[in-house]
């Protein structure tokens, strides 16, 4: 290879003839430095933009993982407040189930239903083989819901129970007022109601009550429950307990021994308010009975053979 070189100030040539090696390097150098220059441009500018890509990626996942942190932490603070409010709910539920508890024995009782009966201290009683049901799907359970619902139930169920109470406690009161039976626990009918010949006089007279014999000392029972109106001596009738039994009726129980109520005092059906005696106007020991209605002597017979409710 020849190389010939032309000088511009004397304008004369020289030639230079180039061996194979010098060729060699004069070749690598004028491909070799454009190509390194511009490999050294596009990695410099590649490290460039890569440094750049990487600090903007960084800063967006900081970003992110900032709001997951805090939409995590409210997440969890609803939670907190929805279980302490389930929790109120629940012990809220658990004391009204307390007093329908206390309110079915007390129900119980009055109804005189036998022990073991119903008892509301046991879950009840189920059972029976399961059979699924076809094309239903199972469905997760919203406890909220469910809790409202339960409340509902548990309001339904007290306004029940509180009325079946109101109605046992209003017929019970009715039972214990209502005038049935006799007013002796031993002994037997000596003198009927209306017209008798006068064991004291032998005239016809009138009779406004029915007599009991027996034996002296015997209990003498309120027939219904009410009031003492009136527990002293009086004339004709010796000593006499007289009870009103509210709605017009009051109850008369003649010549006792001794008696064992004051005016007064609140008595029960079926209470022992005298002992039998033969105080007053009487020819042996036993109890004068009268019923009044509205201030006019009734037959007792019609209250003494009635069934008790």
């Amino acid at each position: 290879m020849k190389v010939i070189v032309v000088s511009k100030r004397h304008g004369g040539t020289r030639s230079y003839s180039l061996g194979g090696w010098a060729r060699a390097v004069l070749s690598t150098c004028l491909i070799g430095i454009p190509v390194g220059s511009a490999f050294l441009a596009w990695q410099h500018f590649s490290k460039a933009d890569q440094d750049l890509i990487n600090a903007d990626s960084a800063q967006a996942w900081q970003e992110v993982l900032s709001q997951q942190e805090e939409q995590l932490s409210q997440t969890r603070q609803d939670v907190d407040q929805k279980l302490a409010a389930m929790t109120l709910r629940v012990a809220e539920l658990q004391a009204r189930l307390v007093r329908l508890d206390a309110l079915g024995e007390r129900l119980t009782t009055m109804a005189k239903l036998d022990n073991g009966e119903f008892d509301f201290s046991r879950m009840p009683a189920l059972g029976g083989p399961e059979m699924n049901i076809e094309g239903e799907a199972v469905e997760e359970p919203d406890f909220q819901q469910m809790l409202d619902q339960l409340s509902l139930q548990i309001d339904d169920r007290q306004q029940q129970l509180e009325t079946l109470e109101a109605l046992m406690a209003k017929r019970k009161l009715q039972n214990d007022v209502f005038l049935a039976g006799r007013p002796i626990k031993r002994g037997w009918m000596s003198s009927r109601f209306g017209r008798r010949t006068d064991p004291f006089s032998g005239h016809v007279a009138w009779h406004a009550g029915v007599d009991f014999a027996g034996k002296e000392g015997s209990d003498v029972v309120a027939v219904a429950s009410g009031v003492v109106t009136w527990s002293g001596e009086r004339y004709g009738y010796g000593n006499l307990v007289e009870i009103n039994h509210g709605n017009g009726f009051k109850t008369r129980y003649g010549h006792c021994k001794e008696m064992l109520v004051k005016v007064g005092d609140v008595v029960k059906k079926g209470q022992v308010v005298a002992t039998m005696g033969s105080s007053g106007r009487s020819t042996g020991p036993h109890v004068h009975f009268e019923v009044y209605k509205h201030g006019r002597a009734v037959d007792p017979s019609t209250y003494i053979h009635r069934a008790s409710r």
